[in-house]
């Protein structure tokens, strides 16, 4: 090749000023967003996010079963639209994932959850708000754009029983339309990064945060310009809730009256959020929950827990086609949501994902999240030869294998 002909190929780009189109161009894929909310958050704050309970096996391990899997394509099938819409507890989605609940969700973007409220909305996709939130139930309820919303409730079930009703009761008139009842916060997991780092709700500024501030100090600007971050849905209580003394309030004695008890007190759909057995899975049924949302809190709870994509199939060979299966933990792709739905789940939701988002860009971060889940999950099921959720649901046997096996 001549040098003319080589110099020919230069093609100079001017550099992109505006940062949001920057972070967009960049950010294809959820490890990119990742590493720009690495880049962007504090140590302790990113930790808060990324890190998981003791040892972090179950962290790992949520990610590496996904990894697992291989497709088997169906070969000589016309993809050339695909139809990801699919229903969600008697609900159109135009998706076949949510958004879970996360909690403080103001400690990682002051924009917090009214923005992730709002991008789901947008999408037209769930929204799990957490009792845990830094953001109240009404405040969350009135972001707009409110007719498109599906905006369901995370309950922490509290020593005080009539804290706990109030809330179910707040839900309701705040027009939330699905309650999940957490069922593995009896008590707290131990989450090694935050001792270590020394990580406080509310935050205080010792010696070690406010040596941070020159590292970072976009995040910090906006934190000190904007309200205390509370938990709001408890903020009119006296006991001056922080992350010490809060989980204090889970009751340990949680137990299948106490499911009963919030059924009755609730309308709407139904759901139990945890590691549920097949077995436990039947029971809930029979007392008039409406399905299981599979999770273990993102292994930020019980260390070593079961893996929730494993506990897809087995209950929803116990449980029967009509129950609702949901799952989430470990998704980082849109390859993981197929797997997902092949295995059987109705739909998966996601939490870290979207908070590096938030933390990097508010709420186009989230919306951009979406995008690249939504992206890859189609590009995967045409290359599967899938043209529906319907039809990947439908043939999901066919089209895994595991690696291992």
């Amino acid at each position: 090749m001549r040098i003319d002909e080589a110099l020919s190929l230069v093609r100079l780009q001017r550099p992109e000023l505006d940062r949001l189109e920057r972070f967009r161009s960049h950010c294809r894929t959820i490890s990119d967003v990742e590493a720009a909310a690495r880049r962007a958050l504090p140590r302790p704050v990113f930790d808060y996010v990324a890190g998981g309970a003791d040892d972090e096996v179950t962290l790992r391990e949520n990610t590496e079963a996904y990894a697992d899997w291989r497709f088997q394509p169906r070969t000589l099938q016309d993809v050339t639209t695909v139809d990801l819409s699919t229903d969600i507890l008697g609900r159109s989605a135009p998706a076949p994932f949510g958004l879970a609940p996360t909690g403080y969700t103001k400690m990682i973007s002051s924009v917090g959850e009214p923005a992730v409220a709002r991008a789901a909305a947008s999408a037209g996709l769930p929204y799990v708000l957490s009792t845990m939130a830094s953001t109240s139930l009404e405040d969350v309820a009135a972001v707009p754009p409110v007719g498109r919303a599906d905006r369901w409730f995370q309950l922490y079930v509290w020593k005080d029983r009539d804290l706990t009703a109030e809330l179910i009761a707040r839900a309701a008139a705040s027009g939330f339309r699905v309650l999940e009842v957490a069922v593995d916060t009896h008590v707290s997991g131990f989450r090694g990064r935050d001792v270590k780092n020394g990580l406080t709700i509310p935050p205080r500024l010792t010696p070690a945060a406010l040596a941070g501030i020159a590292s970072r100090p976009r995040y910090w600007m906006q934190m000190l310009a904007s309200p205390m971050i509370e938990f709001a849905n408890v903020s009119g209580s006296d006991a001056g809730y922080t992350i010490e003394n809060i989980s204090q309030q889970f009751d340990p004695s949680l137990d299948w009256s106490a499911l009963a008890w919030i059924r009755s007190l609730w309308d709407g759909p139904l759901l139990l959020k945890g590691p549920v057995s097949p077995e436990d899975a039947v029971r809930a049924q029979q007392l008039g929950v409406d399905g299981v949302h599979l999770s273990n809190h993102g292994g930020r709870q019980l260390d070593r827990s079961v893996i929730p994509l494993d506990l897809i199939a087995p209950v929803r060979a116990a449980a029967g086609e009509d129950f609702t299966v949901l799952v989430d933990s470990g998704i980082r792709h849109g390859t993981d949501i197929a797997v997902a739905l092949a295995h059987g789940a109705d739909a998966a939701f996601i939490g870290r994902p979207y908070l590096y988002g938030l933390a990097v860009a508010g709420e186009p971060g989230v919306a951009h999240v979406i995008d690249i889940l939504r992206s890859q999950l189609t590009r995967t099921l045409q290359l599967l030869g899938v043209t529906s959720v319907a039809e990947l649901r439908g043939h999901g046997a066919e089209l895994l294998r595991h690696a291992r096996a």
